[in-house]
């Protein structure tokens, strides 16, 4: 979320471009790309383009498969190597769409995604991101549906998102002047956390609606940025996108301390769970402490910091964890 101001991102839209930019970022992705941009192709909506960003340091297949899908798909492939943000930023300034999507090569579309979504986004000028729900699925055939038990927010929900991060990448479609609202789409120096940092910034500016079906399908695998990296990380990144919260909100700290203390939380309990694996259980209790009034299950994990590691720690990483990347 920076200040600066884009360029790119203020050009009016070119009539004669289509209408919606696919974003697809690329890093050895062969084994589930053919998948991800066939559900592209398959869409009911046709007025689209996918600008496929390689970057430098991918080795496999992925530029052949890509290359054969023909003048639909823009196929660029970046000269130095850099984290996801800063190539999602890169790829963001070749298109020419009206509204931006963004597909991850091991995640899917469903076939009417655009065509629902779209029509939401041109009957009202305010909104500046339209989501759905959408189903993960697991290589064994397990299937989920996000908002199976619950309903989306929709409308002013900076307040909401701030509490838990609810919109799921695959499903949204963005207005292009949404993200010139707020300078470069995404902070290049987050690695996990930059799309989350980027809907609260234009759900600060606008609204947001969703199509309450689910319209994509989300990829839950080993390799996965997630399921590797992405839990550590978002403790370190949580800092920084407070940091730009301050920046961009009127008043945050006055404005939002019960928000601001969630996500500290989130981060407190994670640097805890990694204290705890270096063995500093004084170090992972008194980070815990200040929480222990907020909910049974601080409590219980403080209080279980006190037992043998050996026969607790991988159970509580797995849950707690798992907690984390779900808010």
């Amino acid at each position: 979320m920076s200040l600066s101001i884009n360029s790119q991102s203020q050009k009016p839209h070119d009539s004669s471009a289509p209408t919606v930019s696919v974003i697809m970022n690329c890093l050895n992705c062969e084994k589930y790309l053919g998948e991800a941009i066939d559900s592209v192709f398959a869409q009911t909506y046709e007025d689209w383009e996918i600008i496929f960003w390689e970057d430098k340091a991918s080795k496999d297949n992925s530029e052949r498969i890509a290359n054969n899908y023909g003048s639909k798909l823009r196929y660029f492939r970046s000269d130095v190597s850099l984290p996801l943000y800063g190539s999602r930023n890169l790829a963001v300034q070749k298109a020419r769409g009206k509204y931006i999507a963004i597909l991850d090569c091991d995640d899917l579309w469903l076939p009417t995604k655009l065509e629902e979504q779209i029509p939401l986004l041109e009957r009202d000028d305010e909104i500046g991101l339209v989501y759905s729900d959408t189903i993960w699925f697991n290589e064994r055939g397990k299937e989920k549906r996000q908002f199976e038990f619950t309903k989306p927010y929709r409308g002013d929900v900076f307040s909401e998102l701030l509490l838990s991060n609810f919109i799921s990448t695959e499903t949204v479609v963005i207005r292009r002047e949404a993200f010139g609202s707020m300078g470069e789409p995404f902070d290049g120096r987050l690695v996990m956390s930059g799309d989350y940092d980027a809907y609260l910034g234009i759900s600060y500016k606008w609204k947001v609606d969703y199509v309450d079906k689910p319209l994509a399908r989300y990829r839950v695998h080993k390799n996965s940025k997630s399921q590797t990296d992405g839990r550590k990380l978002i403790a370190i990144e949580i800092d920084l996108m407070i940091k730009n919260l301050m920046e961009v909100v009127s008043e945050f700290k006055k404005n939002y301390p019960d928000e601001i203390r969630l996500l500290k939380r989130r981060r407190d309990v994670q640097l805890s769970l990694l204290d705890w694996k270096n063995r500093e259980e004084n170090r992972a209790r008194k980070r815990l402490r200040v929480y222990i009034r907020d909910g049974i299950a601080y409590f219980i994990l403080y209080f279980l910091m006190y037992l043998p590691y050996r026969y607790v720690y991988n159970n509580c990483h797995r849950i707690y964890t798992k907690a984390i990347v779900a808010e």
